[in-house]
């Protein structure tokens, strides 16, 4: 124990989240899916995609607002092109399907694409775009969420916060990543602030009246405030496209809440793609090549190395979590019994 929080392993963490979820009625499969998922993020340094979503979703379960018996129905319309019906489930068995085929077509076509529909929150797209570099390819993932951010100018938000990731494989070591949210940091971040009682920084959200705050409460009530001021919210429409209009899921205005267990199912969308590099242009010499040149560049820091370091520390060391949240999901199978 150190000031609130408890040091616990990789595997001791993902054997809790999916004791937890076993008593709530969510199958093996999918509760396993879902540990391995949020314990990732968590090892990311992602707390607000990690232990503090697990409350949320076992409540989700119970009111009916996540199927925990979805069936994930995966078809082809086009020979490259796959689309994945979530069945209003947890969005990482979906996920897992589509991982699994898209690296297979993707090094037959040169190119491949998957499109979830009916689907939920999906954690940190770092996960499973690094998941696609492993297996080789070059990843992309847009995803929408409930509306959060306001086109530039407006009030009324219209936008998720429509995270982009970004996977390429290296030559040596792991994979370099990029995830985006495009507000200037996750709402998870904010709902994770709300739980454990902290202030958030100046900047991150607008209340509902469009003034800057400080509390998490009056941010979760009023809008986030994109990267890039016009810019964010342009890329935040380019998301919309994708993971909506291209897959058939909920615009973010549509979209029932993450956090709470009533109102609407969120059926938001995810939407992947899959390069396999092509030969004969020296893909991985030449990526790598770039890659060092920003390392050596004094001051400079390669996008994702701190989650590279957070991993491996995590690895060796174990995650150190709030003991709320672990205390919550230890007593989460009498709650759900």
């Amino acid at each position: 124990m150190d000031g609130g929080t408890e040091r616990i392993s990789i595997a001791e963490a993902e054997a809790l989240i999916v004791e937890a979820l076993l008593s709530c009625g969510v199958p093996s499969v999918a509760a396993r899916s879902v540990a391995r998922a949020l314990v990732a993020a968590e090892a990311e340094g992602q707390s607000g995609h990690g232990f503090s979503r697990l409350a949320d979703y076992a409540a989700q379960v119970r009111s009916g607002k996540i199927n925990p018996h979805a069936e994930v129905n995966l078809s082809a319309p086009k020979p490259a092109a796959l689309m994945i019906d979530a069945d209003h489930g947890f969005a990482y068995p979906a996920l897992d399907q589509a991982i699994d085929a898209l690296a297979p077509l993707a090094a037959s076509h040169g190119v491949a694409t998957a499109g979830i529909s009916r689907s939920h929150h999906c954690g940190a797209l770092s996960v499973q775009v690094a998941r696609l570099a492993e297996k080789g390819v070059v990843g992309m993932m847009f995803a929408n969420a409930p509306a959060a951010v306001a086109p530039w100018g407006a009030r009324e938000p219209l936008y998720g916060t429509n995270p982009i990731a970004f996977a390429v494989p290296r030559s040596h070591g792991p994979p370099l990543v990029i995830d985006l949210s495009l507000s200037k940091v996750a709402r998870g971040k904010v709902m994770h602030a709300r739980k454990t009682s902290q202030a958030i920084p100046e900047g991150w959200a607008l209340d509902s009246e469009g003034q800057p705050t400080t509390d998490p409460e009056a941010a979760l009530a009023g809008t986030m405030v994109p990267i890039g001021e016009a810019k964010g919210t342009a890329l935040a429409l380019m998301v919309e496209v994708f993971a909506a209009a291209m897959t058939g899921a909920n615009f973010s205005t549509d979209a029932g809440s993450f956090f709470t267990a009533t109102g609407d199912k969120p059926g938001t969308g995810q939407f992947l793609i899959a390069f396999y590099p092509p030969e004969g242009v020296g893909f991985v010499e030449r990526a790598e090549a770039l890659l060092r040149a920003v390392e050596q560049l004094e001051g400079a820091r390669l996008p994702g190395s701190r989650r590279a370091q957070s991993i491996e520390r995590a690895r060796r060391e174990g995650l150190v979590v709030p003991v709320l949240y672990l205390d919550a999901a230890r007593k989460m199978t009498a709650a759900c019994a």
